[in-house]
């Protein structure tokens, strides 16, 4: 049933009241107030909010959700019931016209007495006339009315427990005097009869004592223990049950590598989650058991007894296990004594008492109240900077007149490392400073340029030096100096030099100077290779990988 204040919105009204609900979201738009002109906070759920069906008012409002102020009716708590058996007065001597035929009394009628039925009531004998009794009109609210226990006394209850107690205490000494009554001649009785019976089966002639006292002990087991009223027959043992609620051991861990379980001691010892912490975890291994509580305790106390008795003492636990206990505590308290006194006489002969004193582990490991205030810069601006962590290693360790360590300059035209402070690429060199950075560009210039350190001082300017710089460079590390790319070759330097090949490879060495140098009187060596010299060496070496160059045609 739905309120007839609650209309369908349509799809314009619905967009506007959500851009409203936002709006009071975000504080652009004022709060809705209810009844009382109270503010309604917009961030409460609209399941808190809305008032239901049946209190709906129409208007947005918080009542339903507020405690009333007004005090409940006396008629609707929940300990107000009818006063039983209260009486409106003494009883009547004589009977009055409209009461209860049966008892007399003017409060209700003859098929709703709760009196026995009189073999001739009240009416016509004018006797035993009960009292009228107090009629209440009790108004049960929504609570009391559902409440089955509403009305109960527990007075009424008292009498049922008397009762059972009784009973209980009498079945207490019937049981007392039954245990007291019975004696041994039970036992004697069955023996006497399985006699009896074997003597009237079997010639006494034959059969031996021991098959005798068989019979007897089995005979005697199954008769039933003096002073206790149960049937050896029944007895049954029951061991390492679980209740339905609990899950099995096997079932945590249904890996079949996980922990071995037992079915026949229904035991499992290792945990079946080993990712799981132990404390946290619902069934850890029945080591973990085994290992908690006082067993521990228990299996050094077991182990103290063996110990003991292996040196011959008189120690048992199980049968005197005080005096086990006592020498165990005896034992601790003498090896704790004589622990303190040798770590005072070799404290005393060596010393170092001093450095056993050592800051509490809570301290170490503690936190500290230090206040540091940095700048945008990362500056101390106050407080005082943590200290860095320091490795085992030496750090900040200057050799040799050097300010700063190997490893903090790289020269990219070498691939080399070296000092920062004076460039130089030796690891375990001597400093020499800026005079150190202007030899070694003058060197690396040098090797670059290929010329004469009296000709780079008299260049003019810095670009002719790089362009320079630059041409070396090509003609180095290029691929046309490598031979490879578009490189343009002289047909008569290149049959040139493949008859020198030739000349070479007949000689049956391989010669440097036959290869590369070029020799002549009153010339400069030179160590170049032209693009002639290295197409003829590839055209006229032997081609290992290919399979047809050891082929040779003997036809012809």
């Amino acid at each position: 049933m739905a309120s007839a204040s609650i209309t369908k919105l349509s799809r314009e009204e619905f967009r506007r009241q959500k851009d409203l609900d936002a709006a009071r979201k975000a504080g652009t738009a004022p709060a809705a107030l209810d009844e009382e002109g109270k503010p309604i906070n917009p961030h409460i759920p609209q399941y808190i909010s809305q008032a239901p069906w049946y209190l709906d008012t129409g208007a947005p409002s918080l009542s339903h959700q507020r405690r009333p102020e007004h005090e409940e009716p006396v008629s609707n708590k929940l300990d107000n019931w009818y006063d039983r058996g209260a009486k409106a007065g003494p009883a009547s001597k004589k009977y009055r016209k409209g009461a209860c035929e049966n008892c007399g009394a003017m409060t209700h009628k003859k098929q709703d007495c709760l009196e026995r039925p009189r073999k001739k009531g009240a009416k016509w004998t004018n006797k035993d006339i009960q009292a009228d009794e107090v009629v209440q009109d009790i108004a049960a609210g929504y609570d009391a009315k559902r409440d089955r226990w509403n009305g109960y006394d527990p007075a009424e209850y008292k009498r049922i427990y008397d009762e059972y107690a009784a009973v209980e205490a009498a079945r207490q000494k019937l049981r007392e005097e039954e245990i007291d009554n019975q004696t041994t001649t039970d036992l004697a009785a069955v023996r006497k009869v399985a006699k009896a019976s074997k003597a009237e089966k079997d010639d006494p002639d034959f059969g031996s004592s021991d098959e005798e006292d068989e019979d007897e002990d089995k005979y005697a087991d199954a008769a039933d223990a003096v002073g206790q009223k149960l049937d050896a027959k029944t007895r049954i043992t029951v061991r390492n049950l679980r209740i339905r609620e609990d899950t099995a051991k096997y079932l945590i861990n249904l890996d079949p590598d996980s922990a071995y379980y037992d079915p026949k001691t229904r035991s499992m010892r290792d945990a079946p989650l080993k990712n799981l912490p132990p404390e946290e975890a619902k069934f850890a291994g029945d080591n973990f058991l085994r290992y908690s509580g006082e067993a521990e305790e228990v299996q050094r106390l077991q182990l103290f007894a063996w110990q003991a008795a292996a040196r011959g003492n008189d120690v048992h636990l199980t049968s005197n296990p005080t005096a086990g206990e006592l020498l165990h505590q005896e034992f601790k308290e003498k090896k704790e004594q004589l622990k303190d006194s040798t770590q005072t006489s070799i404290l005393a002969k060596y010393g170092g008492a001093e450095y056993l004193q050592a800051v509490p582990k809570e301290l170490r490991q503690g936190q500290t109240e230090n206040y540091v205030e940095y700048s945008r810069t990362g500056q101390v601006i106050k407080g005082k900077e943590r200290a860095k962590a320091r490795s085992k290693y030496p750090e900040d360790v200057y050799i040799n007149n050097h300010t700063t360590v190997w490893g903090s300059w790289y020269n990219r035209s070498t691939g080399e490392w070296g000092y920062a402070c004076c460039h130089s690429a030796l690891h375990i060199s001597y400093c020499a400073g800026v005079e150190g950075i202007e030899a070694t560009e003058a060197s690396s210039a040098q090797q670059l340029l290929g010329l004469p350190k009296a000709q780079e001082e008299s260049t003019s300017t810095t670009e002719d030096t790089s362009q320079q710089r630059q041409e070396k460079f090509e003609q180095n590390f290029s691929k046309k100096r490598m031979g490879e790319g578009d490189v343009s070759l002289d047909q008569e330097k290149l049959a040139k030099a493949l008859k020198e090949e030739r000349k070479r490879k007949a000689k049956g060495g391989f010669e440097e100077e036959d290869r590369y140098v070029k020799k002549s009187k009153g010339a400069a060596v030179s160590s170049e290779v032209t693009e002639e010299q290295l197409e003829a060496y590839r055209m006229s070496r032997r081609m290992t990988e290919d399979p047809m160059a050891a082929y040779v045609d003997r036809e012809d």
